[in-house]
Parts: C-alpha cells; sequence; structure tokens
C-alpha cells in the first residue's frame, strides 16, 4: 500500500539515531550493547552518578529542567539490524526526577542475518521518582526483523510516562516484522501486559479490525498515584481522516494507556499530545 506523501516528509528527516542505509552491514551475528544510565537524589537535585555508552548507544547530559535531570541518546552505529541484541537499562532511584529522550528517529534495518533484532528497555523507578521516557519514533523498514521489549518496574508511588511511537515502512515501502511488547509491574504486582505485531507474516495486521490502512501507530503509559482516571475509556477524533485514539484506564492502578492510530507520525504525535492533555487536565 503506497504510504501518505506527508508519511515521506516527516521520515526523510530520520537518519541521525540508530539509522543508516538499506546495505546489510555490521557483524554477521549481529552487535551486543548493553547502555545504563543511573540517576539518583542528592537532597537538592537529581544527579547523574553513571552514564555508560556502549555500541550504537551514546548518552549525553543535558541542560536540566529545575530538578529533572536530562539524558539524550545519540546513534553512534547503524542499529538494530537483524541478529543485534540492544539493551538501554535505566534505574532512577528514590525521590529523583530524570527525562530520557532520542536525537532522531530509530530506523530499523535488515542485517547481515535473517535472524531478528533485539531491542529491549528496562526502566526501574523508585518511590516517589518521576521517569519520563520521550523517544522518538521507532520506524520499521522493509526487510527488518525486530523484536522490541519494555519492561518496567515501578514503586508504589512511582511517576511514568512513557511513550512509544512506530512507523509502518518508509515512503512506498511495506513495513518489517515487528513485534512490540510492553509489561509494566507496579509494587511488584502486573499492571500491564500488552503485545503488538505488525508485518509480514502476521495475520490481518492490516485489516479494517487493526490498523484499517494506517502506518503510524502509537501509545502512551501515564502512571501517577495522584491522577484523577475517568471510569471508562474515553475515544478521540471517532471516525476522522487524521486518525483516532482511546484512553483507557487500567484496572491494577492509577494509569492511563493511551492508544493512536494515524496516517502519518506528525498526526500520531498530535494524537498523543492531546490524550496527554487530556489525561492531565481532566
Amino acid at each position: 500500500m503506497k504510504a501518505a506523501p506527508q508519511l515521506a516528509t516527516d521520515q526523510a528527516a530520520s537518519t541521525g539515531h540508530l539509522s543508516g542505509t538499506d546495505a546489510p552491514t555490521g557483524h554477521p551475528q549481529g552487535v551486543r550493547a548493553t547502555a545504563r544510565i543511573h540517576a539518583t537524589y542528592n537532597g537538592r537535585t537529581t544527579t547523574l552518578p553513571q552514564l555508560h555508552s556502549d555500541g550504537p548507544f551514546h548518552l549525553r547530559r543535558m541542560r536540566s529542567d529545575k530538578n529533572t535531570a536530562k539524558v539524550g541518546i545519540i546513534g553512534a552505529m547503524s542499529a538494530p539490524l537483524g541478529g543485534d541484541r540492544l539493551t538501554i537499562d535505566i534505574t532512577a532511584g528514590n525521590r529523583a526526577a530524570l527525562e530520557v529522550t532520542t536525537a532522531a528517529a530509530t530506523l530499523a534495518l535488515r542485517g547481515p542475518t535473517t535472524a531478528p533484532a533485539h531491542y529491549d528497555v528496562r526502566l526501574t523507578v523508585g518511590e516517589h521518582t518521576s521517569l519520563r521516557w520521550l523517544p522518538q519514533p521507532l520506524i520499521s523498514a522493509a526487510g527488518s526483523n525486530l523484536r522490541q521489549t519494555y519492561t518496567v518496574e515501578l514503586a508504589a508511588t512511582s511517576r511514568l510516562l512513557l511513550r512509544e511511537e512506530q512507523l509502518l515502512g518508509r515512503a512506498n515501502e511495506e513495513p518489517g516484522h515487528l513485534v512490540s511488547r510492553l509489561l509494566i509491574h507496579r509494587a511488584g504486582k502486573p499492571l500491564l501486559d500488552q503485545q503488538t505485531a505488525y508485518g509480514d507474516p502476521e495475520p490481518g495486521w492490516d485489516g479494517p479490525a487493526v490498523l484499517h490502512g494506517h502506518r503510524a501507530v502509537g501509545q502512551l503509559l501515564l502512571v501517577n498515584p495522584e491522577m484523577n482516571t475517568p471510569r471508562e475509556p474515553v475515544l478521540l477524533r471517532q471516525g476522522s481522516r487524521d486518525g483516532c485514539a482511546v484512553l483507557t484506564p487500567l484496572a491494577s492502578g492509577p494509569a492511563l494507556l493511551a492508544t493512536a492510530l494515524a496516517p502519518t507520525s506528525s498526526a500520531l504525535r498530535e494524537l498523543l499530545d492531546e490524550a496527554l492533555a487530556y489525561a492531565l487536565h481532566r
């Protein structure tokens, strides 16, 4: 299916973080790398005693916002490619405030092997701690094969904002095979365990009951013990050609999950921002 023209514009700039060409480069068995971020609160502000860059992940301190420490992840090589096993491990200690983002989109490409690439994000959030994970989109390019997993451990008083955006194929191409899982625990109990899968050989992934031709999909998870959550799901822009979203309260905690579909990455970001604004100001 032909991608929307705006998608080509949105993706043209996606050549920074973890990006590359279509040529199958890299180690034949794939790259193994684990980057680590550790944030602590020293009684006055949040500090970063550990920033460990590895493989394609170059970690950079950014200018702090009040008491919140910020880290940017910059791509140092093309990844993830087939066979890669990449991990980002982030720990925010008690009373810390941390925000992590990426410099540009992540581009999943085919590699020197047909084995899937694995991209794991592990988040551990302490008591009275705030963590914002706000990366740029993940692009599933034709021929790629990626397994992405988020594993999140929250304390009872943790606050989390997690955004996940996926673009299925670049302009005028079919996507690769993308499987993404969100596994969230709060105070040792399951809060969310959800898996999505797109691209060949998944059955019906592009049908009217799933994406209905859209190529930008995303989720936004907000966890806050002080949040006033709605009792029923809320639909945003139902029937709109520019996509739609649903904001759903989770049964096991003070949490809201927004799930959105859109024809372009910019429309998807607008939907997720609208869902966040609704959740924060209702």
